[in-house]
């Protein structure tokens, strides 16, 4: 861990806790990465064919490289800490009110871009309370269901192909997220990717404890997972692509030689203009004018879904 003297004690302890989060993501993306070939699929839909076919960028064969993917609104429309809530709801995991304050965290976080240091700890608890006590296991078994059921229609074709020709390539291919690591692995599974980093919750004898190691892997912690799964991996940052739809994730962007700012929020695109880096937006009519508002696909399913399940509750009553 690099010295951090110079830095305030809040400012210090708050770099630290990025620190650990992403060594402690780093270390359980290699463990759980496959070397098998996957499974399923990894090919794109025929009805992605189209862009498939034509990336519109080079990806050298380079076993130095690897690509970078964060997931919400990036790989895939909406949240997927959301998705997975809405499915654990549908499993009487937790209550109504729940799922609605759940959902505001959510949308009121996306949509202000700013990390209130009491909301994102509000936000935190609740998000854990709801695993506390169960089985990481039972957790994993109910993810495979939970994709199926809500995420898998919602993976974006374009950046789907973009990860696609770092694959063929020969190149290892990361989701980097905040939502759970189990979640985000079970997704770059089903994808065919290497493996992903994300959030780690603790875990006693197979049970989460309801604490994290660390700190959610967002902003400035993702940087830091990158930064130890390269170090770790022999990569070279430099010849790396990172791809995010986030200012957010402008310091992970930032450390590798070949960014893309996809569907970009405002800041990310006016700062990937500034800055000459590739951009991609596969939204198309309403959804690309809503450029200007953060994470709009997102917010979007969040409050659609919010309401959908409630309505559904309603009916069944």
């Amino acid at each position: 861990m690099a010295a951090l003297g110079w830095l305030t004690p809040r400012r210090r302890s708050a770099t630290a806790r990025s620190v650990l989060a992403g060594e402690a993501s780093a270390e359980a993306a290699r463990k759980t990465a496959r070397a098998e070939a996957p499974p399923f699929p990894t090919t794109a839909e025929p009805e992605a064919e189209a862009e498939a076919a034509e990336p519109e960028f080079p990806v050298p064969g380079d076993d130095l490289a690897a690509a970078f993917f964060d997931l919400d609104n990036t790989v895939m429309q909406g949240a997927a800490i959301f998705h997975f809530g809405r499915g654990l709801y549908k499993r009487e995991f937790f209550r109504r009110r729940e799922l609605a304050r759940f959902a505001w965290q959510q949308a009121w976080f996306r949509l202000a871009g700013v990390e209130d240091p009491e909301h994102m700890q509000d936000a935190r608890d609740s998000a854990l309370s709801i695993v506390k006590g169960h089985k990481v296991s039972e957790l994993m078994s109910i993810g495979e269901e939970i994709y199926d059921e809500y995420m898998a229609e919602r993976i974006w074709p374009g950046t789907r192909a973009l990860a696609q020709a770092h694959l063929d390539a020969g190149q290892k291919v990361w989701l980097v997220t905040a939502a759970p690591v189990e979640t985000a692995t079970i997704i770059a599974r089903r994808l065919g990717l290497t493996g992903a980093l994300g959030t780690v919750a603790e875990s006693v004898d197979g049970i989460y404890t309801g604490r994290l190691v660390g700190e959610p892997l967002h902003g400035p912690a993702k940087a830091e997972a990158v930064r130890a799964l390269a170090a770790a991996e022999d990569l070279d940052l430099a010849r790396c692509a990172a791809y995010s739809d986030s200012h957010n994730d402008i310091p992970m962007l930032s450390l590798v030689g070949h960014p893309y700012a996809i569907n970009p929020d405002t800041k990310l695109r006016k700062h990937a203009r500034t800055n000459d880096w590739r951009l991609r937006d596969y939204r198309t009519g309403r959804k690309a004018v809503k450029v200007g508002v953060p994470a709009a696909a997102g917010v979007g399913a969040i409050a659609g879904g919010t309401a959908a399940a409630i309505a559904l509750h309603r009916r069944r009553k």
